[in-house]
């Protein structure tokens, strides 16, 4: 039976890919207590990197928020993983960070990343309003484009 945060993600035209596995020595989530911290995820697609290179170079601002997006999406396949198959034990989305690789000179850091904020006010409402931090990298892992971790208050 699928739950309310499941119909919701139906409703927006997503479906949750199988999580992907670690590609370093790390685990993708850590439950302690009524947190559940996520691992930086990337945007992967069908297996591969969907979005790679630097903002303000060979990536454009809407292909990061894309990204940004892509990313939030995996962040949450984890999460449900994590979560026995129900994401409606997400209480409230706690905090998202966001890693864009960018040219030194690039601003729009923030804007990038309101593609995952946005997608997860989306899908949680109110519980999806979040603190946040955004930063500009050299480089990200696999040349991704974007990377975002998260962490939520969970039952």
């Amino acid at each position: 039976m699928a739950g309310t945060i499941d119909a919701r993600l139906k409703e927006l035209g997503i479906a949750l890919p199988e999580a992907a596995k670690p590609v370093a020595n790390y685990v993708p989530t850590v439950r302690s207590g009524d947190l559940l911290v996520v691992s930086g995820q990337i945007p992967f697609r069908d297996g591969k990197i969907a979005y790679t290179g630097k903002l303000g170079q060979t990536v454009t601002l809407e292909d990061g928020q894309v990204a940004a997006q892509l990313c939030l999406i995996n962040v949450l396949a984890q999460a449900k993983l994590a979560l026995e198959g129900d994401l409606d034990r997400i209480v409230r989305v706690v905090r998202l960070g966001g890693f864009i690789a960018c040219d030194p000179a690039y601003t729009q850091h923030a804007t990038v990343m309101n593609g995952a904020s946005d997608l997860a006010v989306a899908v949680f409402g109110d519980a999806g309003r979040h603190t946040r931090s955004t930063i500009g990298v050299a480089s990200l892992p696999m040349d991704a484009a974007v990377e975002v971790e998260a962490m939520f208050e969970v039952q």
